[in-house]
């Protein structure tokens, strides 16, 4: 019987199309104000998965907006009682549930502050959503599964969206409505994460390396090794990594590396390259044939996507390997241990 986990990441081309017709409206409309607003910074508020579509947004907002954006810190908010000043900040929350009480203490004092705050939630009841100024409504549909696959990449796409609406330099609109087609053929690479799910069943200790937009699809693979095979899995930005951490490579370690077309292809390429030679296994993302000839094992993206959209499609191949080593190890798909649907931190 075919999974909870496995019908949601088949539904997340059909997600965000559903996503992408019914919000184009109000994204328009609520771009627009926030562009007569004189806004200074973003603060982005996130637990999580969530906390990797903020990563994403990070990169992608400071690029095509040219504001400083940050990532919140929730216990300044609940635990140490000592808020930063959000004067003239745009102020956006990430949930899936709206129900995170540390991001809900973000956004309300956000509020109190008078800063202008934005909800991206899969629940426009929730708490966050009832806080927020203005909400952004994921359409992803219920999500049953623990893991959260589709929330997160229609949390991507409304981040893009947005960045779209408020104006952002060299995001063509038409570039984000044909990701949804994309996104079903990123999903062709099953059968190859098949494969590499099978050759990862008795691996121990992986390494996912990102960098630029991608940094967030390495924490976000990572997460999905991690809580549904309880794989040591090890998220890190392929720079930072050249400066020491590669020390810890050898034969024992799969290193999976996120490198599609764009300004890092090469410096994605010269850090698989680094990494083969300290006999490490190199399974490769990427549409380039060049690093998929280079690598142990390929897993092909679809050609034609833009780099600050890429995090999108690449995403999904990383997802199959997860559910399908989840299936090899004989664990519950859809129930791993120790986690729930809602997770509520101060």
């Amino acid at each position: 019987m075919t999974s909870q986990l496995e019908r949601e990441i088949l539904d997340q081309p059909a997600a965000l199309a559903r996503l992408l017709d019914a919000e184009r409206p109000h994204l328009a409309a609520l771009g627009a104000r926030l562009r007569a607003m004189d806004l200074r910074y973003v603060t982005l508020a996130a637990r999580g998965t969530s906390d990797n579509a903020g990563l994403y947004a990070k990169y992608l907002l400071a690029s095509s907006l040219g504001l400083p954006v940050a990532l919140a810190t929730p216990s300044l908010y609940t635990l140490y009682g000592t808020p930063p000043r959000l004067r003239d900040t745009l102020v956006i929350g990430i949930s899936q549930s709206g129900e995170s009480i540390d991001i809900i203490a973000v956004m309300e004092e956000a509020r109190r502050q008078g800063a202008p705050t934005l909800a991206l939630v899969n629940d426009t009841a929730s708490a966050m959503a009832r806080v927020a100024d203005h909400v952004i409504d994921l359409h992803a549909g219920p999500e049953r599964a623990v893991a959260a696959t589709k929330t997160y990449t229609t949390s991507l796409g409304a981040l893009a969206a947005l960045a779209v609406a408020m104006g952002g330099r060299n995001l063509r609109e038409a570039d984000l409505l044909a990701m949804p087609g994309h996104l079903s053929r990123a999903l062709e690479t099953a059968p190859a994460a098949a494969a590499v799910a099978a050759s990862l069943k008795d691996v121990d200790d992986v390494i996912v390396a990102g960098r630029g937009f991608n940094l967030a699809t390495a924490h976000e693979i990572a997460i999905k090794l991690k809580e549904l095979t309880y794989t040591h899995a090890e998220p890190t930005s392929s720079a930072d990594f050249l400066h020491g951490p590669i020390a810890i490579l050898d034969r024992r370690y799969t290193v999976i590396a996120i490198a599609p077309t764009g300004v890092l292809l090469p410096n994605q390429r010269e850090f698989i390259a680094r990494a083969a030679g300290r006999q490490a296994r190199v399974v490769a993302i990427s549409d380039d044939a060049g690093v998929l000839a280079e690598a142990t094992a390929a897993l092909r993206l679809p050609a034609g996507v833009p780099e600050w959209l890429s995090p999108l499609t690449a995403v999904l191949p990383g997802q199959l390997i997860a559910l399908r080593l989840t299936e090899a190890r004989g664990l519950n798909v859809d129930a791993p241990r120790a986690i729930s649907k809602v997770t509520k931190t101060l």
